[in-house]
């Protein structure tokens, strides 16, 4: 187990011959860094970003990646995560277990692996239920990246004849006139770094998220169930921006979880190297083709 200290925390290296990713030990726990060897950090690093967390506290944000529970209700879902987690050694990888939430009873896990020596990462979230009653909630797995890319969000193409074939989740604070925004018939493309906040959602039959940053593009995928039930009307993925990061966020079905249960949401993330910027969906239709994303 190598350790390495980065943004004033302990981390555990996993490494293969051609990306390497930082995992937090002394608190979270949080992906800090993901990279090709000799390359940039591509996730958003946020020393002094905090949340308040009604009735506990701050939430310490960090940047990277993180799981969460959903629905987002910030006295519940900004607790603080700021005390060392345990670490075990599993197949490939390592499993990062947090101290169970006094308010919530609930005890998040992340277990992470590389696969083989590809740019390829499986990570499984886990919640489970360490308290006395069920609690219903969904695990919300978040990447936050550094701004100044174009992130890719598909969108079911289902020919349905004079039917409706697909629905989107808007905040209140969310500016569908937004010109950084593209509103494509099967993609929406959305340029990172807007002066104000932006958030979408929507279920994601096509199980996949792009973001594209220097030259390197980020996929992320998690299966969708398209018989559950989700939060925040349907949405299975989303996508939150501001003027110093992105997030990439998918979330599982609604879940009730009893008493010495747990539940999990698995993503699977690659990287690409040497891609240049889709500025459209000409250009996304051929880089989807060309990597064949699905």
């Amino acid at each position: 187990m190598e350790i390495s200290n980065f943004l004033g925390h302990e981390c555990i290296l996993l490494e293969n011959k051609v990306i390497k990713l930082l995992v937090t030990q002394s608190m979270g726990p949080r992906i800090l860094s993901l990279r090709f060897l000799g390359s940039e950090n591509i996730m958003a690093e946020l020393p002094d970003a905090l949340l308040d967390c009604p009735g506990t506290g701050q939430f310490h944000v960090h940047g990277g990646h993180r799981l969460w529970h959903s629905p987002e209700e910030p006295a519940r879902t900004y607790l603080p995560d700021d005390a060392p987690v345990q670490v075990t050694s599993a197949e490939n990888g390592y499993l990062f277990t947090q101290d169970v939430e006094s308010k919530t009873g609930l005890q998040k896990s992340l277990e992470i692996h590389l696969v083989g020596n590809a740019p390829q990462v499986v990570i499984t979230h886990s919640l489970s239920n360490k308290g006395l009653w069920p609690v219903t909630c969904a695990p919300w797995a978040i990447t936050q990246l550094k701004p100044g890319g174009m992130a890719i969000l598909p969108q079911g193409c289902e020919d349905t004849g004079v039917l409706p074939n697909r629905s989107l989740a808007l905040w209140p604070y969310t500016n569908m006139a937004d010109p950084n925004v593209q509103w494509g018939r099967n993609y929406i493309i959305l340029k990172a770094g807007m002066a104000t906040p932006f958030k979408v959602g929507f279920p994601n039959p096509r199980g996949w998220l792009a973001y594209w940053l220097n030259g390197i593009l980020f996929v992320k995928r998690a299966n969708y169930e398209p018989q559950s039930a989700y939060f925040d009307f349907g949405s299975s993925s989303e996508c939150y921006c501001n003027g110093h990061f992105i997030e990439l966020e998918t979330l599982a079905p609604i879940a009730s979880i009893d008493p010495g249960m747990s539940v999990t949401h698995s993503e699977i993330w690659e990287l690409h190297s040497d891609i240049e910027c889709p500025y459209d969906e000409k250009d996304v239709r051929a880089l989807v083709e060309k990597l064949d994303l699905e």
